[in-house]
């Protein structure tokens, strides 16, 4: 497998009470992505919180994240921040224990092509390990054309992008420019196999890791009807979990499962009773036991 690409779960970061970084959640839950065979993580992403959490907590789970990977995989940290000055901050603690990247959401929509340029030639230089953009026109719309990425991959120290787009043309078009593309829709995963991608990175990988690292198998060996049948599955829990706000929802079903993640940082709000009962009918409804989801029983 090279060390960037197969199947790199968004890791939700697990708190305490304080807000700190739950460590011994954190612990447990690379314990299962790695036993279900996930060839790496992605650190304080979207996912994981990263802009709502402070760098001190990021750069914990960074040092967890590297003490806990076996040897092969690919620790990638995600270092954008709302301020230049603390995304250097978080690219050279990352840099400096080790990991296998970095990568960043642009600025957000209220800057430019060129501003966001600027801002990944000053992180790309200020790191010792590859970087990897990170192209979600959701977040921002800083960065539109095809032509734009190419410039962002040419970058002295960019290798490619997480890519979260649903223009699988746009992606096999820097696929063949030779450069290492993640899908980052989950919902798409096969499918952005079928058009090139090396890999995935996304959040529903927390809760089911072996239907994703199976689909990846499936797809490198050419059972796509395989990999179709799981990518329906997994559409399946999407849709019953999105039906609830993502992140709270994730937390609570891992913590379901043994792994305590307390809740989402505010100002997202928690669950109220009458919706955990609803998201849990939903889970089961899609075929899956809550209680077992990230436990390698999903299939």
């Amino acid at each position: 497998m090279s060390r960037f690409g197969g199947i790199l779960p968004a890791l939700v970061t697990p708190l305490d009470g304080n807000g700190k970084l739950n460590t011994r959640s954190y612990e447990l839950l690379l314990e299962r992505v790695y036993r279900a065979g996930c060839h790496g993580v992605y650190v304080c992403g979207q996912t994981g919180e990263g802009l709502q959490l402070p760098l001190e907590v990021r750069e914990r789970a960074v040092e967890v994240a590297m003490a806990n990977t076996p040897e092969g995989g690919s620790v990638i940290a995600h270092v954008g921040a709302l301020s230049t000055a603390d995304a250097l901050r978080l690219t050279r603690h990352a840099s400096s224990a080790g990991v296998s990247a970095i990568s960043s959401l642009p600025p957000g929509s209220g800057y430019s092509f060129k501003e966001a340029l600027r801002y990944y030639q000053a992180i790309a230089s200020a790191s010792s390990v590859p970087l990897l953009v990170y192209y979600f026109p959701g977040h921002s719309t800083a960065i539109q054309t095809t032509e734009e990425l190419l410039k962002l991959c040419e970058l002295p120290n960019v290798i490619g992008l997480k890519y979260t787009s649903f223009d699988l043309y746009r992606l096999s078009l820097l696929q063949r420019a030779g450069y290492t593309v993640f899908n980052g829709h989950d919902e798409v995963l096969a499918a952005g196999l079928l058009m090139g991608a090396h890999g995935g990175i996304g959040s529903f990988y927390n809760l089911v890791p072996e239907l994703f690292t199976g689909l990846f198998a499936d797809a490198r060996e050419g059972r796509w009807r395989e990999a179709r049948e799981k990518q329906d599955r997994v559409n399946d829990l999407i849709r019953a979990v999105l039906d609830f706000p993502m992140l709270p929802a994730l937390k609570r079903i891992l913590s379901w499962s043994g792994i305590e993640c307390g809740y989402a940082v505010p100002p997202r709000g928690r669950l109220t009773s009458l919706e955990e009962e609803a998201l849990r009918l939903a889970v089961t409804s899609a075929g899956f036991a809550p209680e077992d989801l990230g436990r390698g029983r999903a299939q």
